[in-house]
């Protein structure tokens, strides 16, 4: 009897691993590779506060490139593909401390937030491939 337990829940855990594993497999990763122009503050249709994104690698569960500046590169750039979109998250800087990031791909587009400690906001943003 224990053995038949072993056995159905040995293979419902083979089931859901498999479920998850079809689910990341039906995102394309490569629709994040390019140059991102963030609109910094998209409510505010009158201002020109944007910054750039250039995402030049990703893999299974991370992503390489710039953010904001040029030459500040992303560090502990992540993905994750459950609930059917593309999360990332990555941490950037510059002289004023680190920058927290994630964001999400919909309909070709990002919308993520960026937080900085140490210059105390929170930043919302939405972002197109140029």
């Amino acid at each position: 009897m224990k053995k038949s337990y072993a056995i159905v829940l040995c293979f419902v855990f083979m089931n859901i691993a498999t479920s998850f594993a079809q689910q990341e497999s039906k995102h394309n990763l490569n629709a994040l590779l390019g140059k991102w122009k963030i609109d910094m503050s998209p409510y505010d249709k009158t201002d020109n506060n944007f910054a750039i994104m250039i995402i030049d690698k990703v893999s299974k569960n991370s992503i390489e490139g710039t953010f904001y500046r040029k030459g500040v590169r992303i560090r502990e750039g992540r993905i994750n593909t459950l609930n059917n979109y593309i999360y990332g998250a990555l941490v950037s800087g510059d002289n004023s401390g680190d920058y927290n990031t994630s964001f999400y791909l919909k309909n070709g587009k990002l919308y993520g937030s960026t937080h900085s400690l140490k210059k105390d906001f929170l930043a919302v943003w939405e972002a197109v491939k140029e």
